[in-house]
């Protein structure tokens, strides 16, 4: 299976801390035969509330891997007893068949909107006019399926124009999504909810 993890470091973690967590995670794809096919960097980022430590930065780091197993469970272990560890997050993404669409679809949520300037109409995952999506809403046609992108949990930028600024997630009889992409922006809000790249009170986002 193909899955993908990302981790948030304390800011003010040294290059050790840093590194001791990226080892951990090394040693633990070396122990159970996994593939890594993606790592990234997001950069510091302010996050969109404080975390319940007070912090109000932290680092982000990204892994794409294909593994099998216990894997994921000892990944988690690992993650848990780090003390330099803010948040962090693990997804399967899908079948061991579709790894080079999925690495394929990979975009740096940093560069969302520079990806989106280079789509031929002007939209991506992190782009779109608000205009265009009001009056998809207001027909009751699903702005992603005319798109042809999806919500992407990563990428604040996709799904938090479907919060209002008293956090409440709009309805599917309001955004005009299809019931399955209803379900995937919820599902994009709540971990990048949880990853602090949303808040939970309002559609502020990390920046």
């Amino acid at each position: 299976m193909i899955y993908e993890t990302a981790f948030v470091v304390r800011p003010d973690a040294s290059v050790e801390a840093v590194n001791s967590v990226k080892n951990a995670l090394a040693e633990a794809f070396k122990e159970h035969g996994a593939e890594v096919l993606v790592t990234d960097t997001w950069g510091v980022k302010t996050f969109a509330q404080p975390a319940e430590s007070g912090l109000k930065k932290g680092a982000y780091h990204y892994f794409m891997y294909k593994g099998a197993g216990k894997l994921n469970a000892e990944i988690e272990r690992r993650f848990l007893i780090n003390e330099n560890l803010v948040r962090h997050l693990i997804i399967k993404l899908g079948e061991d068949k579709d790894q080079a669409a999925i690495v394929k679809e990979y975009k740096n949520p940093n560069n969302s909107q520079a990806n989106a300037d280079l789509e031929d109409d002007g939209y991506g995952a992190g782009g779109g006019d608000d205009k265009d999506k009001k009056m998809h809403s207001k027909r009751k046609s699903c702005w992603f399926s005319a798109k042809k992108t999806s919500p992407d949990w990563k990428d604040p930028k996709s799904y938090s124009w479907l919060v209002n600024e008293f956090g409440k997630i709009s309805p599917a009889r309001v955004t005009g999504l299809t019931p399955t992409f209803q379900r995937r922006a919820n599902e994009a809000i709540k971990r990048g909810r949880n990853m602090l790249l949303i808040s939970y009170q309002s559609n502020e986002t990390a920046r």
